[in-house]
């Protein structure tokens, strides 16, 4: 059996602590946890007040409040290899870029200690990748979610691990997906700003923020619309890069992604509007429609700017392929 989680429990906030900031009450009260450790269990939503989630750091405590802390289990410090097929697209000393399935999460976390992205690296590119950006993540530069699929770089030495990093920090890189979505986006073109953190409801959601949270900006456009406007393929461009950022941006305009379980599940009255075979496959479609399918940066040895592109899997495509047919 995996270990369980810790729930930590501090007394109540005394009425002379009332104002100080979460995170240093915090580390006053669990002296064992770092304020750095106990500022990112907040951002990842492990800390409580009553039933909210509390993803800001910065939140000033008040005299009475008990607030609750889940210690996530530790880890194994190192994952193991494990030949797990890849789609290489390009490698070379300095990196190497993949072209991750649908299903497959990049590295090792709670819930997901092996199988990874992470460990099938660690098989093909053997030593040369281990402990470049954290032994837990070994190369790793950046994340797509587990049920995204498309092109992530990876970095096979320190040299270029902090070249890259520096690009995705300063957002110099050019980074598209194709997603399809409900309804047409009003204008067809247009760009969706909002920080996004934590939602304090559900902390296993991010959300529009007005508190908190980091910067993030979408630039999106309709590609085609289909089944009379129910839902289209839009491609959406990253001008920073946030968890779940084109999910929670293109909810917030009303235009959730089709199979999103988490934050935009099927329309209704638009599958009222499409024949019984395309409502079966639209409604049954078992992730989110969401690809990354281009890729560019500069590359960290020649400085020459470097572009990937990937064709949308089977799975995307084949119902691509039948909503044309309507």
């Amino acid at each position: 059996m995996p270990p369980e989680p810790t729930l930590l429990s501090p007394a109540p906030v005394a009425p002379e602590e009332t104002g100080q900031r979460l995170d240093k009450w915090l580390s006053a009260r669990l002296p064992d946890l770092s304020r750095t450790r106990i500022k990112q269990l907040i951002e990842l939503g492990q800390v409580d007040l009553g039933s909210a989630t509390i993803a800001d750091a910065s939140a000033k405590v008040k005299a009475g409040q008990e607030y609750a802390v889940t210690l996530p289990p530790d880890q194994p410090a190192e994952p193991e290899a494990q030949h797990i097929a890849l789609a290489v697209v390009y490698e070379d000393d300095d990196l190497i870029v993949i072209d991750k399935p649908a299903g497959m999460v990049v590295h090792p976390a709670p819930g997901s200690p092996d199988q990874t992205l992470v460990n099938a690296l660690l098989a093909h590119c053997g030593d040369s990748l281990s402990g470049i950006g954290g032994v837990k993540r070994p190369g790793i530069v950046h994340r797509i979610d587990k049920d995204t699929s498309g092109l992530l770089v990876v970095a096979k030495n320190d040299r270029a691990h902090h070249a890259l990093s520096e690009q995705f920090a300063s957002h110099s890189l050019e980074r598209a997906y194709k997603a399809m979505v409900w309804g047409v986006p009003s204008p067809a073109q247009g760009e969706i700003e909002g920080n996004i953190g934590r939602s304090p409801q559900d902390r296993k959601k991010m959300a529009i923020v007005t508190h908190g949270g980091k910067h993030a900006h979408t630039r999106y456009r309709v590609i085609r619309p289909y089944a009379s406007g129910a839902i289209s393929l839009v491609e959406c461009r990253l001008s920073t890069g946030r968890t779940h950022q084109i999910r929670v941006h293109m909810t917030s305009i009303g235009h959730p992604l089709v199979g999103d379980q988490t934050y935009g599940r099927s329309r209704a009255a638009k599958l009222k509007a499409i024949p019984d075979e395309g409502r079966r496959r639209l409604a049954g479609f078992p992730r989110q429609v969401l690809h990354a399918y281009l890729l560019g940066f500069k590359h960290p040895s020649t400085g020459e700017v470097v572009r990937f592109v990937s064709e949308l899997p089977s799975d995307i495509s084949a119902l691509v392929a039948f909503l044309e047919t309507m």
